[in-house]
């Protein structure tokens, strides 16, 4: 792990090696002042040379300022180093995202993932700046230290320095407790984020239903869980803290005693005794140095550790002579497919079907016979288990997932809309359109008149998910961005079971237009919409079990002819 910790150091090498010989040069620095205050004490002053007081004033003054400029240094540049950091971490974490499975994301909370994206890398930039710096200060000071009294007195020296083994024990002692309670701080805010995410997407529901008290009550739950880690991690910190206090104190008062009993018996003087006085003081600064390495190492490296945990989830893989997709005629074959979700009951078992180029076929039946399923297959969203799918006589697995996806083009029902303006959701079909393409494609969806009307037209913003536009509105949005996708494949997932019959008829001219001279498989449960398809397939728990045209479903008069009586459709 710390290895690939290191990792992300390398593109900052410069800063980290700049960084690092200002931390060098102040540890340095500190030690000046207790060897100039004990020649002054046991030379300058008994001999009235105030000559050499003033350079020695003036020396630590100079000194004074350097170390100001390099503190400065290490603060700013310091900082910047581990900022850059994190935003390596978030960029490789995110970019991981992407081209991770769907199933990932089924069972992974949004905040949670979240949690781990922007929570988690503060504490790595805070661990990535002070970290090193603050290890290579301590060590410096204390390598000094001891070898400057050395020279002073060995026996002094061996007894006081004789405590920070006892001070390394009792922090390594307290490591593990620290560190469980930490990672369990960060389960805990995590779970509070994916609540408070689910809840404010939800706001509207819980409106609606007056559930506020319910969501409050689930709220405090997963608060209070999380006041109860972070107070196991507190009694740790308050533990670890108070126990190296008094290890310091403790110190402090061996140097005292011990100090003026060498001073007493003449084997230091004065000036000696207060040299050592000025260490242990100095002591205090490379020894909390450590105790907050210690304490960031822990809260950085268990955010680290659940950002690799995301990283290291394996991601949507390709076959090894998987080349691009170019040209595209449309044949689609399912060739005795079969899929389930994890390790549940297959969805979808030994299915098998042929789609002609350029042919609009329908996916009908009960919920959850597997109709959504099959189109989700189509665009590799997910892999088989068994079988194969062909798209013009290529297994699609030939294909990288990118130049396949490109082909296809998806129209659902839960319509999502990024936060933005109405210019920033329809170019997501084609990050590179004109604004007449732009404009074709809105016409084409028949949005852009009710744009036009619109104080700032394209660039009007439409909210979080596009909240401030009707479900017809965010759906004609949609269809503009397919169209300027234009893929010779499209898959329509009832893309118009949640709109009202006026609105729905003014989609549905949208979508007909869109499918024409495309391969099309629509999902649907309002009969009417599909009754001009090329074929329909009847989907239900065992498979296929009927397909053909609206007319010769109802002749066989079998599931379709009763789900078309049970709405009511007039012939």
């Amino acid at each position: 792990m710390i290895k690939r910790f290191a990792h992300y150091y390398k593109p900052h090498l410069k800063i980290f090696i700049a960084d690092m010989c200002c931390a060098f040069l102040v540890a340095g620095c500190n030690m000046f002042y207790p060897m100039l205050t004990r020649s002054i004490i046991n030379d300058y002053v008994p001999n009235r040379n105030l000559r050499f007081i003033l350079i020695a004033a003036g020396a630590l003054l100079g000194i004074y300022l350097l170390k100001a400029a390099l503190n400065y240094f290490i603060q700013y540049y310091g900082h910047i180093m581990g900022v850059r950091i994190q935003v390596d971490i978030r960029r490789d974490a995110f970019e991981h995202l992407q081209k991770l499975p769907f199933s990932y994301f089924d069972r992974t909370k949004s905040g949670t993932i979240m949690s781990r994206v922007i929570n988690d890398t503060f504490e790595i930039s805070e661990l990535a700046h002070h970290g090193p710096e603050d290890l290579f200060i301590s060590i410096i000071t204390l390598i000094g230290s001891f070898t400057l009294l050395s020279t002073i007195n060995i026996k002094l020296t061996l007894i006081i320095f004789a405590f920070i083994p006892l001070l390394v024990w009792f922090s390594v002692r307290m490591r593990v407790r620290l560190a469980q309670t930490s990672l369990q701080t960060r389960v805990e805010i995590a779970e509070v984020n994916a609540d408070l995410e689910n809840s404010i997407a939800g706001v509207r529901v819980s409106k609606a239903y007056e559930s506020s008290d319910h969501e409050l009550e689930k709220f405090q739950s997963g608060s209070e869980s999380y006041a109860h880690a972070q107070g196991l991690r507190y009694q740790a910190m308050a533990q670890f803290f108070s126990g190296t206090g008094l290890i310091m104190d403790i110190l402090m008062l061996v140097t005292v005693v011990a100090g003026g009993l060498f001073t007493y018996y003449g084997q230091i003087n004065i000036g000696d005794f207060t040299a050592y006085l000025l260490f242990v003081n100095l002591f205090t600064d490379p020894i909390k140095r450590l105790i907050n390495f210690i304490e960031q190492l822990q809260a950085g490296m268990t955010g680290f550790s659940r950002i690799m945990e995301l990283i290291d989830v394996k991601p949507e893989g390709e076959d090894p002579d998987a080349k691009p997709l170019t040209e595209v005629k449309g044949d689609i074959r399912f060739d005795d497919i079969t899929f389930r979700y994890d390790e549940g009951k297959s969805v979808l078992s030994h299915v098998s079907l042929d789609i002609q180029s350029g042919e609009t076929v329908a996916l009908v039946g009960p919920s959850g016979g597997g109709k959504s399923t099959l189109c989700h297959l189509l665009p590799r969203f997910y892999d088989l288990d068994k079988g194969a799918i062909l798209l013009d006589g290529t297994d699609i697995r030939k294909f990288t997932r990118d130049s396949l996806r490109r082909k296809i083009g998806i129209v659902q029902q839960d319509t999502f809309l990024f936060t933005g303006s109405i210019r920033d959701n329809i170019t997501y079909g084609n990050f590179d359109a004109t604004e007449e393409e732009i404009i074709r494609a809105a016409k084409n969806a028949e949005i852009h008149d009710f744009i036009e009307t619109l104080p700032d037209k394209y660039d009007t913003f439409i909210g979080e998910r596009g909240v401030m536009l009707s479900g017809g509105q965010k759906q004609r949005i949609s269809i503009a961005r397919i169209f300027l996708k234009n893929p010779p494949i499209l898959i329509l997932d009832e893309a118009t079971s949640a709109l009202d019959n006026t609105t729905e008829v003014a989609i549905q001219a949208a979508l007909d237009g869109l499918s024409r001279g495309r391969t099309t498989l629509i999902v649907a449960h309002r009969l009417s919409t599909i009754r001009g398809a090329d074929k329909i397939v009847v989907i239900a728990d065992r498979g296929i079990i009927e397909s053909g045209s609206h007319g010769e479903l109802l002749e066989k008069n079998g599931l379709y002819a009763r789900l078309w009586d049970a709405q009511k459709m007039p012939e």
